[in-house]
């Protein structure tokens, strides 16, 4: 049965050279391959690698913190493949010390003298640690992440939805959010050549950073994204962080954008992390993605009728059962705010 492996290293073009000379071995699968330590977690979990070739210089949380985790949750074995070893420095003697196997420098596809010899001793490193014995280690210091509590190291995201009378909705909506408010994805219909300008005129409003989406945007702090006219935008989660995708496709629930692709996705990516918020619009775009939110324990609000220029979405959305409050668009930030609040403390 061949070795199942998992490259963990932030740098795309090392993930590639490594994955090439592992790959060419028949005893040898790479099963997968993850950019920061958050996404290796969750692969550890899911595919239960025999081996992790892990980098120690990564964003987030370093080779170092993520293996002291891995030991002390699921031991695995582990081969260092990092620059950093080739000096044999106190980060080696880190790493062993946190529950490594052994290490081997980082083969910058032959940038420097040695390559045949770093591949030859990749692989046999890797078909050590496949026959190691690795223990669970004490647990680590204060302020680790664990394997097991997902959810915790999660971000927040609210999601807005809105047609027609919404840019002003939004507006009013927008200017009202602190600037700690975590990330913003919003679906506007609204014509192709009007959503940048309009992201623009937010942004000069607003005490947070309002653009429009491009794709691969990360959904961060204290930044709203607005779906670009004519393209739908999802959500999509890597690791601890969540980013946008935005494609053609035909129209659903008439509209591309659509506020129901929009919440479909973040029903299936944040789940309960999610704030989802329904406001004025005509028709029932976003009313069965609200719900799909709601089952997955996301918090929604829908706006309420006395301040919706027109009662649809809203409307629909609360007749779906798919709506935990209904507020007046003033009251709806408040309304936001205080669900980040209880998302926090569960």
């Amino acid at each position: 049965m061949a070795i199942r492996v998992l490259i963990v290293d932030d740098s795309v073009t090392s993930r590639a050279v490594i994955r090439d000379i592992l790959e060419r071995q028949s005893d040898i699968e790479v099963i997968a391959t993850a950019q920061d330590a958050y996404s290796a977690r969750d692969k550890v979990v899911q595919l239960k690698p025999d081996v992790i070739c892990l980098d120690v210089e990564m964003p987030k949380m370093d080779g170092i913190a993520f293996l002291q985790n891995l030991m002390q949750y699921m031991p695995t074995p582990v081969v260092m493949v990092s620059s950093l070893t080739r000096s044999g420095t106190q980060v080696t003697l880190d790493a062993l010390e946190a529950g490594a196997v052994d290490f081997v420098t980082k083969p910058h596809a032959y940038i420097y003298d040695g390559g045949a010899d770093i591949e030859k001793e990749l692989v046999e490193k890797v078909r050590t640690a496949a026959k190691a014995r690795v223990f669970r280690k004490a647990e680590p210091s204060a302020g680790a992440m664990a394997f097991s509590r997902l959810a915790e190291t999660t971000q927040k995201l609210i999601a807005i939805g809105a047609s027609t009378g919404g840019t002003e909705a939004l507006k009013e909506v927008l200017i009202r959010m602190p600037l700690q408010t975590p990330g913003i994805v919003v679906v506007q219909h609204m014509p192709a050549n009007f959503t940048g300008p309009f992201a623009q005129r937010l942004n000069t409003l607003c005490k947070i950073d309002v653009k429009e989406a491009k794709d691969s945007d990360s959904v961060v702090t204290g930044q709203a994204l607005i779906a670009p006219g004519d393209r739908h935008m999802v959500v999509r989660r890597s690791g601890a962080r969540y980013y946008v995708e935005l494609g053609g496709g035909e129209k659903v629930s008439g509209h591309r954008p659509s506020v129901d692709v929009l919440f479909n996705s973040v029903a299936q990516s944040v789940g309960a992390n999610a704030i989802g918020i329904i406001l004025t619009g005509m028709g029932g775009d976003g009313a069965r993605g609200m719900l799909k939110m709601h089952q997955k324990g996301a918090k929604t609000i829908a706006q309420d009728e006395k301040t919706c220029v027109v009662f649809g979405m809203p409307k629909v959305a609360i007749e779906f059962g798919g709506v935990d409050r209904v507020a007046p668009l003033e009251m709806i930030p408040q309304a936001a705010m205080q669900f980040v609040g209880e998302i926090s403390r569960h």
